[in-house]
């Protein structure tokens, strides 16, 4: 098993930035890729950026690029630092694991933590 855990959600005025963290331990967490979704109200839960086992690959959607940048360290925390956030970026933030490869489907990932709230407000 691998065990994630996020932190770093809070409310933001529009416009701002955010950054969040997502520690990986447990099982084989140095050789999976972490993904970052994020799911509204009523809305399904959407792929946001994924960096994978190495930290040399990365891929974002297309709403947050320019906006938000993923990487992550040797002590396996990833960090999504979030810039210029608008209404539409405020939902739980949630990190996940799958092994190696970079993915952009929920379902293609193992592991999940339990989320972090992010709001954008005027």
């Amino acid at each position: 098993q691998v065990h994630l855990v996020e932190s770093g959600g809070g409310l933001v005025q529009a416009g701002g930035s955010l950054s969040l963290s997502c520690t990986a331990s447990g099982g084989s967490a140095s050789t999976y890729a972490i993904g970052w979704f994020r799911q509204a109200p009523g809305k399904e839960r959407e792929f946001v950026a994924v960096i994978n086992w190495r930290g040399t690959g990365v891929d974002y959607a297309d709403s947050v690029k320019g906006r938000f940048g993923i990487s992550r360290d040797v002590k396996n925390t990833v960090y999504l630092r979030m810039n210029d956030l608008q209404s539409e970026d405020t939902a739980i933030y949630f990190c996940a694991a799958r092994p190696f490869a970079i993915a952009s489907m929920p379902d293609n990932f193992d592991f999940w933590g339990q989320g972090t709230q992010v709001t954008v407000s005027s």
